[in-house]
């Protein structure tokens, strides 16, 4: 017979599997998302995304004390606020609702790492994530307002400023006002490569955030692009950017690996509500199994070149891991 390779031999068991595994997911790895909303007493389950939860401040230690104690060493702080107006001023209010709860967490745990969401859609009354103008979302007032809310959120104690916007320039304007503000050490974790993707819809439910006219096609990606992804990243490296996230990730992890192989700052992937939706619609019916379609698709991200992972599936996918171990 002919010689033929045997690959097999190094997949026999358990153990050989495990000593040549290429890519590893560890709960050092996620970033979890973590919504705040004005009121007290308040755990209430998004509609749309089973097992995420809106926490008043009074019950937001409890949901970060497991997040700890899981090992998942980051969060990323999204608010709801009870007040919207046109231009989003309560997005940068120093009594802020995503303000008091970064000051709320980082005093409790000050090695956990915290991330700011900097954004406008969650505070605008419009649902768009800059200033509208007879119609028209502007770019450059919007970064006046963007940049102020870095520097608001940054002086709150946020660890890490994590722009969502799109707008053109974004980087540049928020880096020059954290500097200014005396930030300079303060990283940026720019959504460099963000699409105007149909997998957001249940994060909208989350933050109440759906436009009210229109769509974010002006500024998110289209689906159908690759190369401007490039460009976008580049653009977003020379204004100093620290950090690059791909948003969505699943469908994305093309995007993820020209992205990894271009660029050598950290690259962070997004796996957005939709994608966190649908496994767990499937898992309730029965359809799936859960874990091993969460791993499944974690460790794909990975191997597509995220260094970061940032999931609403951290906790369960915490948990499995150390039942791994």
């Amino acid at each position: 017979m002919k010689r033929f390779d045997r690959h097999r031999r190094l997949r026999q068991s358990g153990g050989i599997r495990r000593m040549v595994r290429e890519n590893h997911v560890s709960p050092v790895d996620f970033i979890y998302p973590v919504f705040a909303v004005e009121g007290s007493g308040i755990q209430e389950e998004v509609p749309s995304m089973p097992g995420v939860f809106h926490y008043s401040l009074d019950r937001l230690n409890e949901e970060v004390d497991e997040v700890v104690e899981l090992g998942i060493q980051s969060v990323i702080l999204f608010g709801v606020p009870e007040n919207k107006d046109a231009c989003g001023s309560s997005a940068h209010a120093e009594d802020g609702i995503v303000q008091r709860a970064i000051r709320q967490v980082k005093d409790r745990h000050p090695g956990l790492y915290v991330m700011a969401d900097t954004c406008l859609c969650q505070y605008t009354d419009h649902g768009h994530c800059g200033v509208v103008e007879n119609g028209e979302i502007v770019n450059d007032e919007s970064l006046r307002v963007l940049a102020q809310t870095a520097v608001s959120q940054a002086r709150a104690g946020a660890d890490m400023i994590a722009p969502s916007n799109m707008m053109d320039g974004f980087v540049t304007a928020i880096r020059e006002q954290l500097d200014d503000a005396g930030f300079e050490q303060t990283p940026i974790l720019s959504y460099a490569v963000k699409y105007a993707s149909a997998f957001y819809g249940p994060f909208r439910d989350a933050a109440h955030s759906s436009p009210r006219f229109g769509d974010r096609r002006t500024y998110q990606m289209d689906p159908a692009n690759a190369r401007e992804a490039l460009r976008e990243a580049a653009s977003d490296v020379e204004e100093g950017a620290d950090m690059l996230m791909v948003k969505p990730g699943m469908a994305y992890m093309d995007i993820i690996r020209r992205v990894r192989e271009r660029f050598d700052l950290p690259v962070a992937a997004y796996n957005v509500s939709g994608e966190y939706s649908m496994v767990k619609a499937a898992a309730q019916r029965g359809w799936i199994d859960e874990r091993a379609v969460v791993l499944e698709m974690l460790t794909g991200l990975k191997r597509a070149g995220a260094d970061l992972i940032l999931t609403y599936h951290a906790k369960d996918a915490a948990r499995w891991l150390m039942d791994t171990h």
